[in-house]
């Protein structure tokens, strides 16, 4: 029962951007950390970016400081990823994930794709 869908990944142009989001539902999601993946074709799976269950705390990869925001909303139940200034190299699969002392839980990942 423990369900989170992720959306709002698709097809940008070099520059623009999208926001990703990642609604849960079936656990308490006020006391998870949220972290957004990527994996890339013939790639490893890359942490992007995380942020604590108070939202105070957060943490970028190098490839995407600047450019890419992570917050939460608890009261929505709900996780984003804000990417601008997209380039080709951030096209993959982007997943989030949720994680509370022993328990963790995977989106089932949204494509994006920056292409001209």
């Amino acid at each position: 029962q423990v369900q989170l869908v992720e959306s709002r990944g698709g097809l940008v142009q070099p520059g623009g951007s999208l926001r990703l989001s990642c609604a849960a539902s079936g656990l308490t999601f006020s006391r998870y950390a949220i972290s957004w993946y990527r994996q890339a074709p013939g790639k490893e799976r890359e942490l992007v970016a995380t942020i604590t269950s108070a939202g105070g705390v957060v943490n970028y990869a190098d490839s995407v400081k600047g450019r890419f925001a992570i917050s939460r909303d608890n009261a929505q139940n709900t996780a984003y990823l804000q990417m601008n200034s997209l380039k080709p190299e951030d096209t993959a699969v982007y997943y989030c994930f949720l994680k509370w002392t022993s328990l963790a839980y995977w989106g089932q990942g949204t494509q994006v794709t920056v292409s001209p």
